[in-house]
């Protein structure tokens, strides 16, 4: 019976914290050099955050040269656009 009881108690321990280790993150300074450079090349002027956020890259309140404001949803490894969100 404990075999069993020490990996529930274990599991069920961990189980608040896992959310944790997908919520909102800071870029590493050289990815986040790349996806500015990147963002610059598709238009944008200005953003407002850019974070690591559900295995995807998000930026917030992007803003393209004619001034329509969006949110960007990016892949981590080809830091491909996947979303154009209009805000």
């Amino acid at each position: 019976m404990r075999r069993i009881l020490t990996p529930l108690v274990l599991t069920l321990a961990v189980i608040p914290f896992a959310g944790a280790a997908l919520a909102d993150q800071p870029l590493p300074a050289d990815q986040l050099a790349k996806v500015e450079a990147l963002l610059r090349q598709q238009g944008f002027t200005k953003w407002k955050e850019i974070e690591l956020d559900d295995g995807m890259i998000e930026v917030d309140d992007a803003i393209d040269a004619n001034g329509k404001e969006f949110d960007l949803k990016l892949d981590p490894v080809s830091l491909e656009i996947k979303t154009r969100k209009a805000d």
